[in-house]
């Protein structure tokens, strides 16, 4: 018999990577991945570039690049973030193959087995799957409307060895959906500069608010943190530019970055310098900003659509979140509700989504499910919506 590795044997299938198989089929509505619509793409964009860029910079797009990336590219980053109010100083950035290759890197640079990670319940499946692949132990704080609970998270912190790092998405949170108060960053950051924790603050939908008053909620953790506490900020452009493209950025200390960039090292080498020009052109020909634009106004009008459609067809005690951005519906049913079960009508009727247990660090909770509206046409989300009301109604 094949003896794999204690890390692999922790490892979790992810439902969402499974989904996707289904998903793929012409006659499914699917709410499953929290992927953009490929109508959105910046296809004309990324041509203008392409035809803008001279032989050298296409002759660099195909060679090996610096571990930490393209140089033009990464000072591109840091203007951008420094643009938001993230400071540089103290901090350097490199980048890597989408942020979640950022949150396996963090991993690999802390984690021992048998280390803790303190992180949120519900969590982003994907940081999920990555620590318990580095066999640590996952300890989940319960949210509300304003981000993690802080009576819980003392109480677990009181009780807690070998913790590590903090895990948090406080923007437009995959999969609850929320945005963390004002006040609660700044009581969470004070918790953690009492135990001198490290914060890992992944924001990959910082920029996806519908409203721009609603900008200025969003400011990162790392912004207010004064490097009293070591914060790592892990950012993407597979939100806003395109996952395909597989580019992420870790800004964090000097210290944990040069770490950061031997890890990278073993993993690939260097992160795709093609993708890489193409990205940093994009920044440097000023088309983010209108690009941003367009994707905001598309994705609160298919909010919007999904919004109407809960309203209209879900049973009285079923209740949900309502997004200010992001890509996501956090829909929760009556405790009793095994939400297997009603994937499993949803799916003979044609529509799918993601279970609540894939996003519990324990994986047990069962009555949530996450529909993403960001994929699916605009024609086809109502629909959508009715058939899980339907199969919700029919497991009530």
């Amino acid at each position: 018999m094949v003896d794999f590795s204690a890390s692999v044997k922790a490892m979790r299938s992810s439902a969402i990577r499974e989904l996707l198989n289904t998903a793929v089929r012409p006659d499914i509505i699917s709410f499953a991945g929290g992927m953009p619509n490929p109508s959105l793409f910046p296809i004309d964009e990324v041509d203008e570039i392409y035809r803008s860029l001279t032989v050298e910079q296409k002759q660099t797009g195909f060679q090996y690049g610096p571990t930490g990336g393209y140089p033009p590219l990464v000072e591109a980053i840091k203007a951008y973030l420094q643009k938001k109010g993230l400071p540089l100083e103290g901090n350097e950035v490199i980048i890597t193959t989408g942020s979640l290759q950022a949150i396996n890197i963090m991993s690999k640079i802390f984690i021992d087995p048998g280390d803790t990670v303190i992180c949120e319940d519900p969590s982003f499946t994907g940081a999920v799957t990555v620590f318990l692949s580095y066999q640590a132990n996952l300890v989940g704080v319960p949210l509300d409307a304003d981000g993690m609970i802080l009576d819980d998270f003392d109480r677990i912190l009181d009780k807690t060895q070998k913790v590590k790092f903090v895990y948090i998405t406080p923007n437009f949170h995959n999969p609850a959906g929320i945005i963390y108060s004002r006040e609660r960053r700044l009581a969470l950051l004070q918790r953690l500069q009492a135990k001198d924790l490290v914060l890992l603050e992944d924001d990959p939908y910082n920029e996806l608010y519908f409203d721009p008053a609603d900008c200025a909620v969003t400011t990162p953790l790392k912004t207010l943190g004064k490097e009293q506490t070591p914060i790592c900020y892990t950012g993407s452009l597979s939100k806003i530019f395109g996952p395909g493209m597989r580019i992420g950025y870790l800004l964090a200390p000097k210290e944990i970055i040069n770490k950061a960039e031997l890890a990278k090292q073993s993993m690939d080498a260097c992160t795709s310098t093609f993708t890489q020009v193409l990205a940093c052109e994009f920044f440097r020909q000023g088309k983010l900003e209108p690009y941003l634009n367009r994707l905001r106004q598309a994705y609160k009008h298919r909010a919007d659509i999904m919004l109407a459609a809960l309203q209209q067809h879900m049973p009285a005690d079923v209740r949900w979140n309502t997004p200010k951005g992001g890509f996501y519906v956090w829909v929760e049913m009556p405790e009793h509700i095994d939400a297997n079960q009603v994937l499993k009508t949803s799916l003979a009727k044609g529509a799918i989504f993601v279970v609540g247990k894939a996003f519990d660090p324990l994986g047990q909770r069962n009555h949530f499910i996450r529909l993403s509206f960001s994929h699916m046409p605009e024609a086809k989300i109502s629909r959508g919506v009715e058939i899980v009301a339907q199969a919700i109604g029919e497991t009530l």
